[in-house]
């Protein structure tokens, strides 16, 4: 009982050790609303005091130190990372549905010896080990039944889809903090209508994500800061995008307009400065930013100094939405486009929990909404139809399918269940299909995250923190089900937002009777690693210090035949698996090892296989939202084949 207790002390203390930070990747818009929000006042929602330097307003955050706001005391040091991960397989008495979740976690025990090459693996595997026994103890260890009594609780307890308030209250006169509970996810929106104002109108809104191991402060996942009285590099207004953490610093921040004209980057098909931004008001632009001026208005500018076009005016109320995109943080503010800010490694717009506004800005209102929520398991009548089929140890299938999933993405697993999920290939049980799916740090997404557990059964949890940049374990994780909890003959990888026509599939692989030594999927041949510092696939020379790749195939959807993903498995057991941070770079790099040792490898190309969007007769179609999930299938299931739905 001594040693229990010693036990439960460190995973404490581990717990608030946690507070400390760094992220990877988000996206986020400010969009015009045409009609003005009235919220109701939720004042759990802005509940906490948080004062802001106002030096902040005008420093660079190149220069600058974290604001005074994010430096809570550095927690104390705790024992070995081993005595917390031994927490994630310490036999309890599980009920039956939550041994089938945890069928692959078994196998991955050594997991924390194989991660090497993985950034900051081990500090997820150790917060892992912490938010597991905060899991089970509140789902009453020891008589944890089908759906624990304490997460029959009313609905205040579960992840809200949207939090309002009206007439926030005010911290020291300049700040305002809104709560996130249970993060955000692609398609998330906070909404904020407030008026630039004070002696020099600058103010910042600050994304703070959940405290890392080993870090004394939270990091900032995005610094946006408006600078309306210029800084030490412009006197013009300017907006500086950046990011922060304890263990790196400020980032390399983004102007815009940007101070070294010509650079201007892509992100989501966007620039990353919009050319009129800094433009004077007076000369128009075409679709290509070159100028239109007219006589008339060249004469108007030598009688009249134009005023420089900018998002932000002081004085003047402005109504902005933060939303959550697929691969940068994009700015529009009163209907029109400003910034984008592209996804850096390990900020995640999952790991939010806190908006900060602060800074010369009156705050009128605010609304977020499309926060990730689950369903509720009453009110699904066909529930039956969506729980997946029993699977017997080493089963025999044709086909295992992996989907990779993050914990908050509840709507993107109900919708594969109900539509790819009901190909009668799944549910006559040749093919099998399961969501790999890592722990949150937030307790809330993962007693949510049980009960999906307890009531779908086609789960299987992962040991670690679901940090982006170790997909590759998920990778690992596949092949291991596939060939050890059951037999399949073929092994397949996707992800929560691709909709998967599983026939097609099926039938694709009939046709190349390639049983043994396969790749099948979109193959690359020729692409070099990403060595911009700032990318989300930035890959070091000491990572991968060759030009180029060995041949790979991308990771919306692939397939390797049985004797590979064994073949991953029996390297990961023996120790020398190499991970790589990019799972599907990864995959073609183990097979090039396999090719060394004599393996001949058959790489099918297959065009079909669609990895940025949709395309009629796809084979796999990605960045499908919900609604577009369901609306492929209704065609399908209508007989119009494989047509796209385009934005819904």
């Amino acid at each position: 009982m001594e040693g229990r207790t010693s036990v439960k002390k460190l995973l404490h203390n581990r717990m608030t050790k946690w507070f400390a930070g760094s992220l990877a990747g988000l996206i986020i818009v400010f969009v015009l609303t045409d009609e003005v929000i009235y919220s109701r006042n939720q004042k759990s929602a802005f509940s906490r005091n948080i004062p802001l330097n106002a030096s902040d307003m005008h420093d660079s955050p190149r220069t600058k130190a974290l604001p005074d706001v994010l430096s809570p005391q550095a927690s104390e040091q705790v024992g070995s990372d081993d005595v917390i991960t031994s927490n994630l397989f310490v036999q309890r008495n599980y009920s039956q549905k939550v041994q089938i979740s945890l069928q692959t976690w078994e196998f991955m025990k050594d997991i924390s010896n194989t991660s090497q090459g993985l950034e900051n693996a081990i500090d997820a595997i150790s917060e892992a080990g912490s938010v597991w026994e905060s899991l089970v103890n509140s789902a009453d260890m020891g008589e944890i039944g089908d759906v624990p009594k304490n997460m029959l609780k009313a609905k205040e307890n579960k992840c809200p889809y949207y939090l309002d308030m009206m007439n926030a209250t005010k911290f020291d006169d300049k700040s305002y903090t809104i709560r996130i509970p249970c993060g955000l996810v692609h398609g998330s929106s906070i909404s904020v209508i407030g008026i630039p104002n004070g002696l020099i109108g600058n103010f910042q809104i600050n994304l703070i994500g959940e405290p890392l191991s080993n870090e004394p402060s939270p990091p900032i996942v995005l610094h946006y800061c408006v600078r309306l009285s210029g800084d030490e590099l412009t006197a013009d207004p300017v907006i500086v995008q950046n990011t922060w953490n304890a263990g790196g610093g400020w980032g390399e921040e983004e102007r815009c307009p940007q101070a070294v004209p010509g650079k201007n980057n892509r992100v989501d098909g966007m620039n990353q400065c919009n050319l009129m931004v800094g433009r004077n008001d007076s000369l128009k632009l075409t679709s290509d930013g070159t100028s239109t001026n007219s006589i008339w208005s060249s004469g108007v500018q030598k009688r009249f100094k134009p005023s420089k076009s900018f998002p932000f005016k002081k004085g003047y109320p402005s109504v902005m939405t933060l939303r959550a995109e697929e691969l940068g943080l994009q700015a529009i503010v009163d209907g029109k486009y400003a910034t984008s800010f592209a996804f850096r490694e390990r900020f995640e717009p999952w790991l939010i929990n806190e908006v900060q506004i602060s800074g010369d800005f009156e705050l009128i209102s605010a609304l977020a909404t499309g926060l990730p929520t689950s369903e509720d398991v009453e009110n699904i009548i066909e529930l039956e139809v969506l729980r997946a089929r029993p699977l017997a140890l080493h089963f025999p299938l044709d086909l295992f399918i992996g989907v990779f999933s993050t914990a908050t993405n509840f709507k993107h697993r109900m919708s594969i269940r109900r539509t790819w999920m009901q190909y009668d290939a799944v549910k006559s049980g040749s093919v099998a299909v399961r969501f790999f799916v890592g722990l949150h740090k937030g307790q809330m997404v993962n007693e949510e995250l049980w009960k999906e557990v307890h009531t779908y059964e086609d789960i299987q949890l992962m040991p670690f923190t679901d940090y982006y940049n170790l997909i590759t374990l998920k990778t690992l994780a596949t092949c291991i089900f596939g060939t050890q909890v059951v037999f399949a003959k073929y092994v397949m990888k996707t992800d929560d937002d691709s909709f998967v026509r599983v026939d097609e599939v099926i039938a694709s692989l009939e046709r190349l009777k390639v049983s043994e030594g396969l790749l099948y999927g979109l193959i690359d041949s020729s692409s070099r690693p990403q060595r911009d510092r700032d990318s989300k696939w930035y890959i070091s020379p000491e990572e991968w210090p060759e030009e180029t790749y060995p041949p790979w195939a991308h990771g919306p959807g692939y397939v390797v035949s049985g004797d590979i993903a064994q073949t991953i498995y029996k390297r990961y057991k023996r120790g020398d698996l190499k991970m790589f941070k990019l799972e599907d770079v990864a995959m073609g790099l183990w097979i090039a090892e396999m090719r060394k040792k004599g393996l001949e490898v058959s790489f099918i190309n297959e065009p079909k296989i669609y990895i940025e969007g949709c395309k009629d007769d796809y084979i796999v179609a990605h960045y499908q939202n919900p609604r577009q999930m369901l609306c492929l299938w209704n065609k399908l299931q209508q007989g119009k084949g494989a047509i796209c739905c385009g934005k819904l």
